[in-house]
């Protein structure tokens, strides 16, 4: 894939003849714990959106399931969900539960990495929150209202909207505030 030309403030992206296949893959966990959502700020130091605030989540790596025995001759199962679990334990100390899909996102970086994101929605199971902190700086339980004054990632706060719709019993995509 190469960067074609600049448009009203874009890039656009030219791919190769033979599609990539390779993804950076990422899940990410909306955690709702009495009533509240869990947002974290990422480190200043971390090379994507640092100082900003999003939520908790991170990177599938094949170590999450290729040393483990597989669930079907062919198969690992139910692995975004431990990636999940692991990546909310290591950047919060949390444990969670009831782990539901939301959305999920694609981007290519300035780097040119592209990257795979799926967003999930989780209740707080237990712990309390302690920051892993070459990740995430600060964190804090927010209303969707009190999320509204933070400096969040594009687009996170339309997912918190979703998650809270979806725990009223309204199911939506994702579209722009």
């Amino acid at each position: 894939m190469t960067r074609s030309r600049r448009v009203s403030g874009r890039y656009t992206y030219a791919m190769e003849s033979k599609p990539q296949l390779l993804h950076e893959v990422v899940i990410t966990a909306i955690i709702v714990k009495d009533g509240k959502y869990l947002i974290t700020r990422r480190s200043p130091l971390k090379k994507r959106f640092g100082g900003m605030w999003t939520v908790p989540g991170g990177k599938l790596e094949t170590s999450d399931y290729v040393n483990l025995p597989k669930d079907t001759k062919d198969y690992w199962y139910n692995v975004l969900e431990q990636v999940l679990r692991r990546e909310v334990r290591e950047e919060t100390g949390l444990e969670i539960k009831n782990i539901e899909y939301v959305t999920s996102l694609a981007t290519i970086h300035a780097d040119g990495a592209p990257s795979l994101v799926i967003s999930c929605m989780a209740d707080w199971e237990s712990g309390e929150v302690v920051l892993q902190e070459s990740e995430t700086d600060k964190s804090a339980w927010v209303s969707l209202e009190e999320a509204k004054q933070h400096d969040l990632i594009g687009g996170i706060y339309e997912e918190l909207e979703m998650a809270d719709a979806r725990r009223r019993g309204v199911k939506t995509e994702w579209k722009k505030a």
